[in-house]
Parts: C-alpha cells; sequence; structure tokens
C-alpha cells in the first residue's frame, strides 16, 4: 500500500535539525536489539548523539548503555530532540508531554502520524518532522544508504563528510 499525503521536508530542514541535535530523548526505546528503535539508537549513537531512553514498560534500568526514564516528565536536563517511537493512536499524549519540557524538534517515527500532533506542535513554534526516521535520513543526508544500492540523489566522488 503506497501512503497518501505523506509529509515533505527540505533537506536543508532537515540537516539544520540533524546538525543542531546532540540529545535525543527516543520515547519508546526498546531493549531488544532486533527491534528497529534500538538498530536506529545504536546508529545514531555512532554518529556522536546522546541518546535518552524513555519506556515507561521496561523493567530494564539500562538500555545501550544509558539510564531508562520512565517518562519525559522524568528527564534531569531538556533534550534537544524527543523522538516519538510509538503508536500514532498514543502520540499525542507524549507530544503533550514533550511540549511542557519544549525541546528544539520534536520528531514522530516513520508510519508514526498524527496531524493534530503537527498542529499543536507548529503552533508552539518547535521543529516538527513527522513519519520520518532519523537515522534513515541521516544515512541518507551523509550518503550511506547509497552503500547499499539505494538511490540517495546524491552523486560524488569525494569522500562523505558527515553533517554533524
Amino acid at each position: 500500500m503506497i501512503k497518501k499525503n505523506k509529509p515533505e521536508y527540505q533537506d536543508d530542514y532537515i540537516k539544520s535539525i540533524l546538525f543542531n541535535t546532540k540529545t535525543i530523548a527516543m520515547v519508546g526505546l526498546s531493549d531488544d536489539e532486533k527491534r528497529p528503535s534500538n538498530f536506529a539508537a545504536k546508529y545514531l549513537q555512532t554518529k556522536g548523539y546522546k541518546i535518552i531512553p524513555v519506556n515507561p514498560i521496561t523493567k530494564k534500568k539500562i538500555i545501550l548503555k544509558e539510564k531508562v526514564y520512565s517518562s519525559l516528565a522524568d528527564l534531569e536536563f531538556v533534550p534537544d530532540m524527543v523522538d516519538i517511537f510509538i503508536k500514532s493512536e498514543k502520540v499525542l499524549n507524549i507530544v503533550n508531554a514533550a511540549l511542557k519540557i519544549r525541546p528544539k524538534t520534536i520528531w514522530l517515527q516513520l508510519g508514526v502520524v498524527s496531524k493534530s500532533a503537527e498542529e499543536k506542535v507548529q503552533k508552539a513554534n518547535i521543529n516538527f518532522v513527522m513519519d520520518r526516521c532519523p537515522k534513515i535520513e541521516y544515512a541518507r543526508l551523509v550518503g550511506e544508504l547509497g552503500w547499499g544500492g539505494i538511490n540517495t540523489g546524491i552523486i560524488t566522488s569525494k569522500k562523505i563528510k558527515l553533517i554533524r
């Protein structure tokens, strides 16, 4: 099934967010290494981002060598980004909690869509990305997706310079 009306974001907008982000609170980060959230978080860690696991369900106290928090309200500092890795129907409550701590960016993962969340975040003048994965966007923008044979639209013979 092809999704219609997928939001469009300019590459410069995404680059600006990723370049200006150092800390990412990942809501719904799984302790299971086979889950997409864990894989994405691990990749972003290798690129220099500090990942803050937020997971009210897990009994683990540490995920990817980082302390697990049960909610955004429990964080000891405001992260640059809140990356929401949960089902679309549960997003609005998490977005409301994120708006209370006011990160620079609220990012809804690939497949997570909420127009009402988008409207709220935009009214609060906070960067917003929906239905995208920061891991995929980062890899695309630095040309790493091309290593897997994916056409990124970036053609260069120069050594890849990371965007951070």
